[in-house]
C-alpha cells in the first residue's frame, strides 16, 4: 500500500485536522512503531502502528460513495436551499449517505456533476493544484469572430484574478449560433459566462460533458450512477499533486 504523510493519516482517522496533527507531531506526542515521529514521516496505514499520547490511532474502514450525475437545468448544486428551490440531491433517490457536490454548476447550467461523502477526494478535486481538465459544450448567440476567439483563449482577468488560458475550439456555427468546446483547468465562479460576457458573447446553453477521462456516455439528463472503482482510482491518481497541500 502506498505510504501517506503521518499528519494526513491522523486527519483521515478523524482525530484532528492536518495542521493540528503537525503540531502534535512536532510536540513529540505521536509515535510510529514505538519511535517518536517527526513532521514529514510517512506511514503505511496497513502495516505501521501509530499512537497518539500512548493510544493507538486507527482509521475506520468505511466504503465511501461516489456518484456521477447528469445535472438538469433548474437545479442548484447544493444539498439544501432556504428558498425552497430544487437541489441536485433531490434527484438521489435511494442514496442513504449524505453526499456533497464536488464543485458547482450554476442553476441554469447542466451536465456532469460528481457527488461524494469522501472529503479527501472532494478537497483534492477542488484544489487549484490539480490538473484535471473539465470540458464544456457552450452554445453562444451569433458568430464568433477571430478576435473574440483569441480573447477567449487568452489569460483574461475576471473579478481581479488572471485566469489560466482556456482551450477553446469552434465546433460548429450557423444562424442559430456557435458551439464552442471549452476546456478549463480551474473553475472560477461562473467563469465561462463571465469570459463570454467580456468577449461580447451571449451564452444560450452551457453543459459540462466530461471531467478528465470521465464522460457521461449516454447518461440521461437528471439521471445518476455510481462511479466504478477504476474511475475513483483514476481521480485519486490524477489529483496526486493536491495530496500534500
Amino acid at each position: 500500500m502506498e505510504k501517506v504523510r503521518l499528519q494526513k493519516f491522523i486527519a483521515d482517522a478523524g482525530l484532528m485536522s492536518r495542521r493540528a496533527a503537525e503540531a502534535e507531531i512536532e510536540a513529540g506526542n505521536v509515535s510510529v512503531n514505538g519511535h517518536v515521529a517527526t513532521v514529514g514521516t510517512k506511514v503505511d496505514p496497513r502495516e505501521d502502528h501509530i499512537t497518539y499520547r500512548g493510544r493507538t490511532v486507527r482509521q475506520e474502514k468505511r466504503k465511501h460513495i461516489y456518484i456521477m450525475m447528469n445535472k438538469p437545468r433548474g437545479y442548484l448544486s447544493t444539498t439544501s436551499d432556504d428558498r425552497g428551490r430544487k437541489c441536485v440531491t433531490d434527484l438521489l433517490e435511494g442514496v442513504d449517505a449524505r453526499v456533497y457536490p464536488v464543485g458547482r454548476l450554476d442553476m441554469i447550467s447542466e451536465g456532469m456533476l460528481l457527488l461524494t461523502d469522501d472529503g479527501v477526494l472532494k478537497n483534492r478535486l477542488t484544489h487549484p493544484s490539480h490538473t484535471i481538465g473539465k470540458v464544456y459544450r457552450v452554445k453562444v448567440a451569433g458568430y464568433v469572430s477571430e478576435g473574440q476567439h483569441e480573447l477567449l483563449c487568452s489569460a483574461m482577468e475576471i473579478d481581479g484574478y488572471v485566469i489560466k488560458p482556456v482551450d477553446v475550439v469552434i465546433q460548429s456555427e450557423d444562424e442559430s449560433g456557435t458551439v464552442l468546446k471549452m476546456t478549463l483547468f480551474e473553475g472560477r465562479n461562473r467563469q465561462i459566462r463571465k469570459m463570454c460576457e467580456q468577449a461580447g458573447l451571449t451564452v444560450k446553453r452551457l453543459s459540462r460533458v466530461s471531467i478528465g477521462n470521465l464522460k457521461l456516455d449516454g447518461l440521461a439528463v437528471g439521471k445518476w450512477r455510481y462511479l466504478e472503482d477504476s474511475e475513483v482510482e483514476y481521480l485519486y491518481k490524477a489529483t496526486r499533486s493536491a495530496e500534500n497541500v
